[in-house]
């Protein structure tokens, strides 16, 4: 165990490095055994080399893992019994992942990761928390990347639908990153979700970190369903790292005429990923013995009623001040409280009323600049 912390804490190496050293000397111990002529070969930064041969991170390495227990985490390392077995398919597995929570149960059910845009639309908010917790609902472990945005969103719904989601990080686990995600961070851990990073505790956010933490978000999972995604985002990075990984990809569709639509109708029109607009798309291109177990409506029963069906429904329990206003709110598109005022002819405390009510009974959100959208 020491040996292999030892060599992920090692500067300039890393999964690609690491792999050709595992390759070539077949063990972490056998590594740090390796003559500085060995090592050059492989042409490793001198540093590395330095590092290896002094062998001076092993006391580090020792209290990295008893750093780590004192969190209740734990270091899994690439030979362990309990590593995720899809990650470890990979071509470049991270040699140590540092996880908290309940990981093991996370990944004994079939995963699925959800990323997206930062600065997502309320469209594309509401599109993930639909997908994310009608999959959770039935069993399936929500991946994502704790970004703002379309991450956070999937995180969130995954937990409102009762399941699991795991949060892959771009720093240590130490780190709460975003700042104002502490709070998040909590509640999948509350929910019986995991935190999961490659990088050693202390690591900061710094940009390179997080191409790494998109292949991990890909490799834990069987398919990545992207959101929304400008071009350029990270978002189509993890989409390409898992057509590498050979995972399934699915994309929503969005409004030609956004910039955050680029990436999702590139990714449909040109690079062959599944179009989704309801979890049943995703789990019908799932290995056949899950998407079997997924498929079947959860009562039998009763008739599944389609997306638009259930988008025109009216909640039973509202009064008349309430169904007015509930019928004149979207679920894409905002509408702003004067707007609700002239279409719904209610005085301002009947309108105020009315809304209160329906935040409360988690029908609508309301959003910045006194807005408010149905909640899917």
């Amino acid at each position: 165990m020491r040996e292999w912390i030892a060599l992920n804490m090692t500067p300039g190496i890393g999964p690609r490095a690491a792999a050709k050293l595992l390759e070539r000397f077949g063990s972490p111990e056998a590594v740090y055994r390796a003559t500085r002529a060995e090592l050059e070969k492989l042409r490793l930064l001198p540093e590395a080399v330095d590092s290896i041969i002094a062998r001076d991170l092993h006391e580090k390495a020792e209290g990295e893992l008893e750093a780590v227990r004192k969190l209740g985490g734990d270091i899994l390392i690439l030979d362990d019994g309990v590593y995720p077995p899809l990650l470890r398919e990979i071509f470049d597995p991270p040699v140590t992942l540092y996880v908290k929570g309940a990981w093991a149960e996370c990944w004994e059910q079939p995963c699925v990761a959800i990323v997206g845009s930062r600065r997502c639309s309320t469209y594309g908010q509401n599109s993930a928390s639909m997908i994310a917790r009608d999959l959770a609902q039935r069993g399936v472990t929500i991946v994502s990347g704790f970004a703002r945005g379309i991450d956070a969103a999937a995180h969130r719904a995954a937990i409102e639908g009762g399941g699991r989601t795991i949060a892959v990080l771009g720093t240590g686990i130490d780190q709460v990153y975003p700042r104002d995600h502490k709070k998040l961070a909590e509640e999948i851990l509350d929910a019986g979700g995991a935190l999961v990073s490659q990088f050693p505790l202390a690591t900061p956010p710094v940009s390179e970190n997080f191409p790494y933490r998109n292949r991990i978000i890909s490799g834990l999972s069987l398919g990545v369903i992207v959101v929304e995604a400008a071009e350029n985002s990270g978002s189509l990075i993890t989409a390409r790292l898992a057509i590498e990984q050979n995972r399934e990809v699915f994309a929503v569709p969005g409004n030609i005429t956004s910039r955050n639509s680029f990436g999702t109708n590139y990714l449909i029109k040109g690079a062959g990923a599944k179009l989704v607009q309801q979890w049943q798309d995703v789990a019908a291109e799932l290995p056949p013995q899950i998407a079997a177990r997924l498929l079947p409506p959860p009562l039998k029963k009763e008739k599944r009623k389609s997306l638009s069906d259930q988008l025109a429904m009216v909640p039973q329990g509202l009064t008349g001040f309430e169904q007015s206003v509930f019928k004149l709110l979207s679920a894409d598109h905002p509408a702003h409280i004067d707007v609700l005022v002239n279409q719904s002819r209610l005085t301002i405390p009947d309108l105020t009323s009315a809304l209160l009510t329906l935040e409360m009974r988690d029908l609508v959100r309301a959003l910045p600049g006194k807005c408010f959208v149905r909640k899917m």
